[in-house]
């Protein structure tokens, strides 16, 4: 009796950690808000691998037109590892080949979109490291834009550097399609290509909406995925984790459960009470889901900011919607006004104004 009263105490005081994972690293976040809800050490940086190919197709979309028709050059034969077997020579538009890049992790592909979009590999990675610097990615070097690494130097981030990334990437439209492709057929001048992706949580968790996978035996396996359940939507990112993607499945279980999403600002039925523009009708654009607990649920808040401009014209811009929860922000939501004939509050004139105004021809 003595032995269960002593192991029962160990267990209060010791809890299992029935979410216990592979990963060296690990980070869970809210895609809508940032905001984390698990973490291991999120910010140590160590190599990441071919995770390194969101942000090259990323700097790709935002960079060039992606109807651009690549010529691929000899550098394409400096690639190794994974690759879609791109020919010298070879012609086939720029939007295929990012579909290469993700689903097959193709080197070479990512050797011959560098060089198209930016001349040089060293020119494009200037891209990827001042963009990374932009969105607040303060743990992570970029040397190249497929991922690989020699002697243990390679590209080198971090588990909640490379969530942001994703979190922002997921704001493009043309990212969150090619993230989100499981499968994917493309023709070049020589031959026809049909791809499918590596990402096996696609098969093994009906609410994955996307992912990118990485290895080198140095980096070992890292991997980025992304999930949506009831308007609850996140990203997970997983480095040096030998069993990623029952990590992934069982992460986005855990969490999903966790936290429920509450609709706090919403589109069709947004309503303040504002007397400054009293002709025009105060609008927002998105709805909004807050990721919380049911202890959270009480501590969420919404702000108000309403800039008082004289002058104002439709659809421009006259204040936000600030989602709190306590001190902490989630979200801002821009605030429109529509109306042709708005006009602002009528304001006391001066004295002298109004003296004035009797000697105006």
């Amino acid at each position: 009796m003595k032995k269960f009263l002593v192991s029962l105490v160990c267990l209060l005081i010791f809890p299992l950690n029935i979410s216990a994972i592979s990963a060296q690293m690990a980070v869970v976040m809210d895609l809508n808000s940032g905001r984390v809800l698990y973490e291991l050490n999120s910010h140590d940086e160590r190599l990441i691998a071919s995770i390194t190919k969101i942000m090259t197709c990323l700097i790709t979309i935002m960079y060039s037109d992606l109807n651009k028709t690549v010529i691929v050059d000899e550098d394409v034969l400096k690639a190794y590892g994974s690759s879609v077997y791109l020919e010298v020579g070879e012609e086939i538009k720029l939007e295929d080949l990012l579909y290469g890049l993700m689903l097959r992790s193709g080197n070479d592909a990512a050797v011959a979109i560098a060089n198209t979009v930016a001349g040089s590999m060293e020119n494009f990675v200037y891209l990827m490291n001042e963009y990374a610097k932009t969105i607040g990615m303060k743990n992570t070097h970029f040397v190249n834009a497929h991922g690989l690494d020699v002697n243990g130097v390679g590209n080198t981030s971090s588990a909640y550097d490379m969530a942001l990334l994703t979190k922002v990437a997921m704001q493009n439209e043309t990212f969150k399609k090619i993230f989100g492709t499981q499968k994917y057929s493309a023709s070049s001048n020589l031959k026809t290509y049909h791809w499918e992706g590596k990402n096996k949580l696609f098969g093994m968790y009906p609410y994955t909406t996307g992912g990118k996978t990485g290895y080198t035996e140095a980096a070992k396996r890292t991997l980025v995925t992304t999930a949506s359940r009831d308007n609850k939507n996140l990203v997970i990112v997983t480095l040096n984790d030998g069993n990623d993607f029952n990590d992934h499945k069982s992460l986005y279980e855990t969490y999903f459960n966790k936290y429920k999403a509450i609709k706090v600002l919403d589109k069709t039925n947004f309503k303040i009470d504002d007397n400054y523009y009293k002709d025009g009708d105060l609008y927002i654009k998105n709805d909004y889901y807050a990721l919380v607990t049911d202890q959270e649920e009480k501590d969420l808040k919404i702000d108000i900011v309403i800039y008082k401009y004289d002058n104002v014209y439709n659809d421009i811009k006259v204040g936000e919607a600030k989602v709190m929860l306590n001190d902490t922000l989630l979200h801002k939501e821009s605030i429109y006004i529509k109306n042709k004939n708005v006009k602002v509050q009528d304001k006391k004139e001066s004295f002298w104004k109004k003296i004035l105004g009797w000697f105006k021809w």
